[in-house]
């Protein structure tokens, strides 16, 4: 097998100082003599970059041959993509040294060099730059020092370096900058040092240190990163410091020390590693003592994955905390969707991108229970075998089938009596495409759920152990999709017309003596009413005699392919009673809830979007979500959405990020706007009266620095909530500094945008 790149999945490349003293490296770029790259491929590199022809043009140009060649006036050096200007330049051939003097300015890539004088040793690249200043175009930052050394093909060193993306105020100062007596720069080692590096904020030093290393390339390297804060009402103030350790190609590690006000000293840890055959990560964060719950605390989350033979492959994932309330007191550690079911999960499979897959899995879960607020976990799979094949043609006739064998044991913490046992299923499909073309479909399906059990202990008194059943069902799915070309409000559209029907027969079996280990009832939506089973899972079937019909009507912009306008309407006519339902009772009803479904985004900068469920019989709506978003440029977006599930919640969740204050501009070249922006989002539940989420904070972008307060208030139960404070200060150009509240704002305001993004 091929060794995959070692730093494949290292996307995050930790031990990095984005801006301030290894900025200079991109300095040293900049000169064609003192071109550096990391050691293996430096020399062609750099011979290319000397063996390039050198253009000298200039008002005058004189000298001896094979001694001195002198050129004065706009003097203008060219070797490939390096640009040298000055007022006078000379070479001494005999010597090999170069001077320009005179507004001497250096161009490449973008960055550009400028200062009064330059001297170079150009076969050895020793010499130096007096009062160099600095512009990297990468970083829209720059900088000054007092002389800067080449001293050899690698190595560079600079005095009295400064790095910053403001502009001086009328005094020299400037809003944020980073200083450092003496910075050293070993392209061959891969290695920097700043000595005396102190970070300044309006003249104040809030971060510094008497010795800095760094890497001067896209390399990884070992040092400390930028210290993190957070503050929350559980945890009290925290503090953290980050170091990461670079041990080999294919591995590093992050660790974490820190302390809590109100809890004590922590430690947090990732491993990192990658082979040619296997890859994972392991992270622990451990708290020897916490004094506020008078115990240890703990998480541990693994994650492994390989290959096998047979052009197999697997994956593990393991999670576990110390206790039921580390989701409350710690959930941002937590590296799951639901902070309250943590999975054990290992997996191994054989095939899957031909027309077979064979699979092994073993899962177990840990549920963080709250005896306020209980839940149910899924069953753990102990173990779950399959396979599955499937023969014919994507155009013609086709089988599937699906045979599988789970044995189904209660999870940790599970506070409900369930049954345990196992079950061996096996799934089969018949699809025969009778018409599939661009203006309709015609594709009868015929399938099979049949299943066997065996329990621990019978459901109910003088229930079965072991029992079996065997469902079949027909459908009959059909649709066409029509076109046509129409005008709206001045503009053209596509416009279709997309009717579907769909007919199913399912006979009745019983079930309720059966154990039910996986199946839930689907949503009821425009994707789940055209299924022929509203259950999930294998254990449920339900009988229907049933027709549902349904059409779309869309408009599409010919020349983007975006949907301006989406309208629906569906609804499922029952020829029968149907006696198994998700909601355990015989629906009688003669037809089903009507769905309907609107999108637009024909009004510029407006999305209005909603579904609406509706029940005839009542004569109300039982489900609905409506949603209105206004975003009319960058930076400001403010959506509402309302959500009722009748008998169950009613909520408005309102989120927004919009400018507050423009200010005056004061300095266009460098975009010093000072512009102060609102986010938040507010999550109020109708039925209760009350907020159970609220997020609100300020962003202040001076041009140069941004700002970030965010406060965070989140319900853990429903007397229960955790407040959380974030700052942040992102220095344009260099790093942030402070807690950070960006995966929040994400995550919680659609539409949201980084500033200067």
């Amino acid at each position: 097998m091929p060794r995959r790149p070692t730093f494949a999945p290292f996307r995050l490349h930790r031990g990095r100082l984005h801006g301030g003293a290894a900025c200079l490296t991109a300095l040293v770029l900049a000169l064609p003599q003192a071109r550096a790259q990391p050691p293996a491929p430096a020399a062609p590199a750099a011979a290319s970059s000397v063996q390039a022809p050198i253009v000298i043009r200039a008002r005058e140009l004189g000298g001896r041959t094979g001694q001195t060649t002198v050129a004065e006036g706009e003097v203008e050096l060219t070797q490939g993509p390096v640009e040298i200007r000055a007022d006078r330049l000379s070479y001494d051939h005999r010597e090999g040294v170069a001077k320009a003097t005179g507004n001497v300015v250096i161009r490449r890539d973008g960055n550009v060099v400028s200062g009064p004088e330059v001297q170079l040793q150009v076969e050895r690249y020793e010499g130096f730059f007096l009062h160099p200043a600095y512009h990297f175009g990468v970083t829209g930052a720059g900088g000054q020092a007092a002389r800067l050394d080449f001293l050899g093909r690698h190595r560079v060193a600079a005095i009295d370096a400064t790095y910053s993306s403001c502009t001086p105020d009328d005094t020299g100062q400037y809003a944020w900058v980073l200083e450092a007596s003496g910075v050293k720069l070993d392209f061959e080692n891969n290695e920097g040092v700043a000595t005396g590096a102190v970070l300044r904020f309006y003249g104040v030093p809030i971060l510094g240190a008497p010795a800095l290393s760094f890497p001067v390339s896209e390399a990884r390297k070992s040092g400390w990163l930028p210290p993190s804060v957070n503050l929350d009402s559980r945890s009290g103030f925290e503090l953290a410091v980050p170091y990461y350790w670079n041990i080999a190609p294919q591995l590093d590690v992050t660790l974490t020390p820190g302390i809590a006000t109100r809890r004590g000293a922590f430690l947090g840890s990732e491993l990192r590693y990658l082979t040619s055959a296997h890859a994972g990560e392991l992270q622990f964060d451990l708290m020897p003592e916490d004094r506020s719950a008078g115990q240890a605390r703990h998480l541990l989350h693994l994650q492994h994955r390989g290959a096998l033979p047979l052009q197999g492959r697997y994956r593990w994932s393991h999670t576990r905390a110390s206790d039921d309330d580390y989701w409350k007191d710690f959930e941002r550690n937590i590296p799951s969707l639901t902070p309250r079911l943590l999975a054990s999960d290992a997996r191994a499979d054989w095939g899957g991108a031909g027309r077979w897959q064979a699979y092994a899995r073993v899962q177990r879960w840990q549920v963080l229970q709250d005896l306020d607020a209980p839940i149910d976990a899924p069953y753990a799979r102990m173990p779950q075998l399959g396979m599955r094949r499937s023969w014919g043609q994507a155009a013609g006739p086709s089988f599937e089938l699906e045979l599988e064998y789970n044995r189904f044991e209660l999870p940790e913490g599970s506070l409900a009596a369930r049954p345990e046992g196992e079950r061996a299923h096996a799934l089969g499909r018949f699809v025969w495409p009778l018409i599939d073309a661009p203006g309709g479909f015609l594709t009868p399906r015929l399938s099979f759920n049949a299943a066997g059990y065996r329990l621990d202990a019978p459901t109910q008194p003088g229930g079965r152990e072991r029992a079996s059943r065997l469902i079949p069902s027909l459908s009959l799915d059909a649709g066409l999709r029509l076109e046509r070309e129409t005008r709206w409000f001045g503009r053209d559209y596509l416009q279709t017309l997309e009717p579907r029907l769909l007919l199913v027969h399912t006979p009745y079996r019983r079930q309720d003596d059966l154990p039910n280990f996986d199946s839930a009832g689907k949503d009821l939506n425009f994707t789940t009413l055209f299924d022929s089973n509203p259950f999930s899972g294998v254990d449920r079937v339900a009988d229907a005699r049933a027709a549902t019909a349904g059409v779309y009507s869309r408009f599409i912009e010919p020349g983007s392919g975006a949907e301006a306008l989406r309208l629906g309407v569906a609804q499922r006519f029952l020829f029968a009673e149907q006696r198994i339902t998700p909601e355990g009772v015989p629906f009688t009803q003669r037809s089903s809830d009507l769905l309907l479904l609107g999108e637009s985004s024909v009004i510029p900068h407006w999305h209005l979007g909603g579904s609406v469920q509706y029940n005839p019989e009542i004569k109300r709506t039982v489900r609905s979500n409506l949603s209105v978003r206004f975003n009319p440029g960058p930076l400001r977006t403010v959506g509402a959405r309302y959500s009722l599930v009748r008998g169950a919640s009613e909520q408005l969740d309102i989120g927004w990020q919009w400018p507050i204050y423009t200010g005056a501009r004061r300095d266009a070249e460098a975009g010093c706007s000072g512009r102060w922006y609102g986010v938040g989002r507010l999550n109020y539940s109708l039925a209760e009266s009350r907020l159970t989420d609220t997020l609100l904070g300020l962003e202040y972008d001076s041009g140069c620095w941004i700002g970030r307060i965010v406060a965070e208030r989140r319900s853990t139960g429903q007397q229960e909530a955790v407040t959380r404070l974030m700052l942040q200060l992102e220095f344009v150009g260099l790093s942030r500094l402070g807690s950070n509240p960006l995966k929040t704002l994400r995550d919680n305001i659609p539409g949201y945008q980084l500033l200067r993004e």
